[in-house]
């Protein structure tokens, strides 16, 4: 082998290691490169944690890395958003957050993070409205009936909660103010046993989520005068929306989104955004979503961060209003 031809083999090799390497930097950089931690900020077994898995588990599949679902419950969802709020901003750690987190921006005075400046959004989600129901003992049939009850007798009716600052404590509260009406609070330890009180005839009504109650509606234990969303449901297409039924300007809905920590970078801001579309578009996903009386809300991520502004907005207005 001549001088020469050594050196044209070694010079070869150089390069074909550099391009080697170059090649394995390049396969990890790319994102994501290792598992993602997925903060739920509820117990297992609820809807967040419900729909937090199943978007998990499939974003997982699509981007070939787990997304580790991580369980951090306490204050209304606040323990988990703080902990998210401190993350590293490298798309290696995200939240699911609920209308539970808009709520507390205003219910709780210090919190140890900033609701909108410390986050950036990537989608909403899920959606599922409240439902107006009332025990089958009560003598309305409608929302104008239920309005007429409580405005003849004052302070007689009561409304259940599932605790003092939850949404169907401030759904009530939106509702009485809306309509004049003084329909007094008595907050239950979880929104379980404020349906079961209701059932039981210990409370008259409660704006309880769909899902939870549309089992005891078909069943005939409650009565749906009206959902709080802006549309029917098709799990309930004869009971209108309460703007519908007159209460004009409600809307009252749980809703599921997904934040990350601010100054995760806009590429993989972008890529979750379009990677949790696709996941929604399954139908799969449909499906267990439209049998756990969910609706899909996709959204873009700026349209999520005006959405999320506003629900922080109307939350703020509606505590403001019940001396909260």
């Amino acid at each position: 082998m001549t001088k020469m031809l050594r050196t044209f083999l070694l010079v070869s090799a150089l390069f074909t290691a550099g391009d080697s390497i170059h090649g394995f930097a390049q396969e990890k950089s790319t994102y994501p490169s290792r598992p993602v931690r997925f903060i739920i900020p509820f117990p297992p077994g609820g809807g967040t944690d419900i729909v937090g898995r199943m978007v998990a588990e499939r974003l997982g599949e699509s981007l070939g890395e787990t997304f580790v679902v991580d369980n951090r419950p306490g204050a209304a969802s606040t323990l988990g958003s703080a902990i998210a709020a401190r993350a590293t901003p490298d798309g290696y750690t995200i939240i699911m957050i609920t209308a539970s987190y808009s709520i507390a921006a205003s219910f709780y005075k210090n919190l140890p993070y900033h609701p909108v400046t410390d986050f950036d959004a990537i989608a909403r989600v899920a959606a599922q409205p409240l439902v107006l129901v009332v025990n089958r003992a009560v003598q309305a049939n409608s929302v104008a009936e239920l309005i007429g009850l409580a405005k003849a007798d004052p302070d007689k009716l009561n409304y259940a909660s599932g605790g003092a600052g939850g949404i169907n404590h401030l759904a009530a509260e939106m509702f009485n103010s809306a309509t004049g009406t003084r329909i007094v609070h008595v907050p239950y330890k979880g929104a379980g046993p404020a349906l079961t009180g209701l059932i039981g005839g210990e409370t008259q009504l409660m704006f309880a989520t769909l899902g939870s109650a549309i089992a005891h509606i078909r069943f005939g234990k409650l009565k749906a005068l009206a959902v709080g969303s802006m549309s029917r449901s098709a799990l309930l297409p004869n009971a209108p929306t309460l703007a519908e039924a007159g209460v004009r300007g409600y809307e009252a809905s749980n809703w599921y989104g997904v934040l990350a920590p601010r100054g995760t970078p806009g590429n993989i801001v972008a890529l979750l955004n379009k990677e949790v579309g696709l996941v929604l578009q399954r139908k799969d996903v449909a499906d267990r979503l439209e049998a756990l009386a969910f609706d899909s809300a996709f959204s873009t991520p700026a349209q999520f961060a005006d959405y999320l502004r506003a629900e922080i907005a109307k939350w703020a207005k509606a505590m403001k209003e019940a001396g909260l």
